[in-house]
């Protein structure tokens, strides 16, 4: 295995960077054989987000913790996207919703119960392009304390006209 696979295995997320633990030594674990995953802010998006359908409808003020999706609960995880994945989540898992509740989720607050893996192929078919998405284990708990803020979009005949409504909101 070349070192640029070893990289992508261990530290999938866009913008990590891989540090010897030689240099780190005080800040490794066991578990880490020797890698450690230092991890910025500024290399990560802001926000991530989570869609829900109307069928779910999302109130305020947000409760401590919102009921999931039968997904997430059959998946052990929230399933999370980038702003730049929303718009294929959006037409192919919502394509037939009414409306949507986008919840926007400071990515700093759940940092570290986010893994980044790629979409089980199983459940949407592949989704070149779009890379890792960021996937929330931490007990599937979404509410008050996750999310920053809440939009609410229509489906006007495709999400076209919301997505690009959304753009000064929507940001990585």
């Amino acid at each position: 295995m070349r070192q640029d696979d070893i990289h992508s295995a261990i530290y999938p997320a866009p913008g990590l960077t891989l540090y010897h633990s030689s240099s780190l030594s005080h800040l490794t674990t066991p578990s880490w054989q020797g890698f450690f995953n230092m991890t910025t802010l500024d290399t990560q998006p802001r926000y991530i987000y989570k869609i829900v359908p109307s069928s779910s409808p999302v109130r305020e003020p947000l409760p401590e913790r919102l009921l999931v999706s039968e997904l997430d609960q059959e998946s052990g995880f929230v399933h999370l996207s980038m702003a730049h994945q929303v718009a294929n989540t959006l037409n192919i898992f919502f394509k037939e919703e009414p409306l949507v509740y986008i919840l926007r989720i400071e990515y700093a607050t759940v940092i570290s119960d986010i893994r980044w893996e790629s979409p089980d192929g199983k459940v949407c078919g592949p989704r070149p392009g779009e890379g890792l998405f960021p996937h929330l284990y931490n007990g599937l708990k979404l509410g008050k304390d996750e999310i920053e803020s809440i939009a609410i979009w229509q489906n006007e005949g495709g999400w076209e006209k919301a997505l690009n409504g959304a753009k000064p909101w929507l940001v990585n």
